[in-house]
């Protein structure tokens, strides 16, 4: 990749610079943690002038390579006022990355409130207004874009993200054009808006250098064997992650009526064989095996349909199952697909404002499992009544409003879909992400292991941490782990044959590391290090029939620590 692309919305002007020598073998994660600590101030305001928002391509982003296609964007968190990274697919990186671009840092502010939209090409890049989309929602936007350039890639922001909400996401197009593949995490759809971006769109197609192509193939042949006959690939390609409802709800941990019980007689209604069942006798436009980016063997995704066939949403997804069904007390798929629509199209993060419904309708905003209510929920943060601006900035924010104790949250982030007081590897991840309650930096719900007890989930969620940047700097997408985990040595030898590097599986393992160590570094430079516990009404409140409390102990969550701020 040759150029590091810079976008000063207050000058508007936009420079690529030569990418300097320490950030050469740096992708993805570890390429925005070591920006954020070289080039934003700590304590600056995240919607601030001094903030930034880091896109940055993966280091095996824009090859062949399956699965390699995730898109990474940092920057510091209006939510947790930390450090964010947040990654999806769809084809952004990879075009990105066919472009000649490592990263785009978004810097300034617009002096008055306009929209741009920035569009980059190979070799020239600019901005124009966007006015016209103001208030749009990602699908209309996305479509709107693409009738003036059929075959460009999309990152845009919803509603959500213009009007600052802190559960605002970045929407990402797929190989179909459809802008659902979700950067949802950390509110990083408002520091987008914040600087006055509406959209990012790259009209043209490309392809990036292999240094040994002969090798590459060789590596890659033997990469994608693996690939496809790895067991988390079968299951992928089965029911997705839908299929994790059924696990987690077995595991007492699927979140039901804003994380107050772990039983219900009607999970199967929402569980992954329902779902798929639902796909194959609607048929119509539904899909079982749909690949968000070219080329991708695992294929986890699904096109969901209505009694008709025509599409709901696409994909439809656990944790979106989860915050949005169980979570409020809804049983029915079609429902969830509806309000996942919503979701999307108002651009923001299905796990946050789940966690805000769910903490509003213990407060008595509305009753659990009253779809009709809970829609139009959704067109108060659409319009940003006040209720819908208490909602859209999180459920630390709703909580604090209504007054609630039962506030499902670390570092003010909501929880993923997973009961720690179940799932208690989940919990230790919540309690030590540098990135508050984030499934994704450390997941151990597929392990095998006693998740109710707190015996070994401090290692377990350790292990995993110290895994996961080796995806997310690579852009390689967390459901290969059944064949990256057992056969690093193949994605090294990728990455090797792709730039012509040497570099050894210990580069590999530090790559990790260091991202960890920086990430925190950043975290403790902004001062609050040390908020690393699980809120007491997960550590003193038992699950109704497990009688479980989070009890892995507190110098357990600090040697986690302590072990990955190095």
């Amino acid at each position: 990749m040759d150029a590091m692309l810079r976008v000063n919305m207050t000058a508007q002007t936009i420079n690529p610079e030569t990418v300097k020598e320490e950030y050469k073998q740096l992708g993805g994660r570890g390429l925005i943690a070591k920006l954020m600590l070289d080039e934003v101030k700590p304590k600056c305001h995240p919607l601030g002038i001094n903030s930034k928002l880091i896109f940055a391509s993966g280091l095996l982003n824009g090859t062949i390579v399956s699965s390699a296609g995730r898109l990474s964007i940092g920057c510091k968190s209006p939510l947790t006022n930390g450090i964010k990274e947040s990654n999806s697919g769809g084809i952004f990186a990879n075009r990105m990355a066919q472009m000649g671009i490592k990263s785009i840092i978004i810097e300034g502010k617009p002096e008055h409130p306009t929209l741009y939209i920035l569009i980059i090409y190979k070799n020239r890049f600019k901005l124009v207004n966007a006015d016209e989309y103001q208030g749009k929602g990602v699908y209309e936007t996305a479509g709107q874009i693409l009738q003036s350039y059929p075959d460009a890639a999309i990152a845009c922001i919803g509603p959500a993200g213009e009007k600052f909400y802190k559960s605002a996401g970045v929407a990402v197009t797929d190989s179909n054009g459809t802008p659902s593949r979700f950067c949802g995490r950390g509110g990083i759809g408002a520091v987008m808006g914040s600087k006055g971006i509406k959209a990012i769109i790259i009209p043209e197609k490309g392809k990036v250098d292999i240094y040994d192509t002969d090798n590459f193939k060789s590596s890659l042949n033997k990469y994608s064997d693996i690939l496809k006959e790895a067991k988390s690939t079968k299951s992928y390609k089965n029911q997705g992650t839908a299929a994790l409802v059924k696990r987690v709800y077995h595991l007492g941990g699927l979140p039901i009526n804003n994380f107050s019980c772990d039983t219900s007689l009607d999970w199967n209604k929402i569980s992954g064989e329902t779902m798929i069942n639902n796909i194959k006798n609607r048929g119509g436009e539904g899909k079982i095996n749909h690949a968000c980016m070219p080329g991708c063997l695992v294929q986890c995704s699904n096109v969901y349909v209505d009694k008709n066939g025509k599409t709901i949403v696409s994909p439809l997804e656990y944790e979106t199952i989860a915050l949005l069904g169980s979570n409020l007390g809804i049983w029915d798929l079609d429902s969830i697909a509806i309000l996942n629509y919503e979701c999307n199209d108002i651009g923001l993060d299905s796990i946050e404002i789940g966690n805000s419904l769910g903490v509003a309708l213990e407060a008595g905003v509305a009753s659990f499992g009253d779809y009709e209510a809970i829609h139009q929920l959704f067109k108060e943060i659409r319009q940003g009544t006040p209720l819908g601006r208490i909602l859209g900035n999180g459920a630390r924010t709703t909580g604090e409003v209504y007054g609630l104790v039962n506030v499902p949250e670390v570092k003010g982030q909501g929880f993923p879909g997973y009961d720690p007081r179940a799932i208690k590897g989940m919990g230790v991840t919540y309690a030590t992400s540098a990135m508050g309650a984030d499934h994704t930096a450390g997941p151990t719900a597929r392990s095998e292991v006693q998740h109710e007890s707190p015996e070994g989930q401090s290692e377990l969620s350790k292990k995993m941490q110290v895994l996961l940047p080796l995806f997310d700097c690579t852009g390689l997408c967390l459901f290969t782990v059944g064949a990256v985990g057992p056969n690093p040595d193949l994605v090294l030898e990728l990455i090797n044959y792709r730039f012509g590097w040497k570099l050894d599986l210990d580069w590999l393992h530090k790559m990790s590391i260091e991202t960890l160590r920086m990430e925190h570094l950043f975290n403790q430079q902004v001062g609050f290090a040390t908020n690393n516990r699980l809120p007491e009404a997960f550590t003193e409140r038992p699950l109704p029939n497990l009688g479980t409390v989070f009890d892995v102990p507190d110098d357990d969550l600090d040697r986690v620590i302590t072990q990955l701020s190095g």
